[in-house]
C-alpha cells in the first residue's frame, strides 16, 4: 500500500497508530532477487538486497536501501502524507520532472522498523524490474 491510506485505532502525537494484525497484516522480507528501478534507459536504483512489503492485500512494494539508490538522480520536496501503520512518509521528485515519485519511511513504527534507510517508487511513475 502507498502511503496516506488510512485507519483507526490509538492515538499518538494527535496521529491514529495501528498495529498490524489479522484485519490488516503488514509483512517485511528479504526479496531474493535483483530489483531494478529505471526511468527510461536510465539507473536510478539497482540492488539485491530490496524488501518486498506486502500490506493486506495491496500490490507488494519494493523498499530499496538507501545505499543502492542514485541520489543524485533524487531532490526532496516538501511533501510528506501519514500512514496509521507505518508512520509519516517523506518524499523525493526524480529529476528532472517525476514529481513525488519516491517515498521513504524517515522514522518507521516498530512493526515495520526494517523499511529504515530504504525508499520505495511508485510503479505508475518508474519501471520496476524483478530479476530472478
Amino acid at each position: 500500500m502507498a502511503p496516506g491510506r488510512a485507519g483507526l485505532s490509538a492515538v499518538m502525537a494527535d496521529k491514529t497508530v495501528k498495529i498490524p494484525g489479522p484485519d490488516h497484516p503488514i509483512t517485511v522480507g528479504k526479496n531474493p532477487d535483483r530489483v531494478v528501478v529505471k526511468v527510461g534507459d536510465v539507473v536510478i536504483a539497482d540492488t539485491r538486497d530490496a524488501l518486498s512489503l506486502q500490506e493486506a492485500n495491496y500490490p507488494a512494494v519494493q523498499y530499496i536501501p538507501r545505499a543502492d539508490v542514485d541520489f543524485t538522480r533524487l531532490e526532496r520536496t516538501e511533501h510528506q502524507t501519514y500512514c496509521p501503520y507505518k508512520g509519516d512518509a517523506s518524499y523525493y521528485t526524480i529529476l528532472p520532472n517525476l514529481v513525488n515519485a519516491v517515498w521513504t519511511y524517515e522514522q518507521p513504527y516498530d512493526a515495520v522498523a526494517d523499511i529504515r534507510e530504504h525508499v520505495a517508487f511508485y510503479p505508475d511513475k518508474v519501471s520496476i524490474e524483478i530479476i530472478a
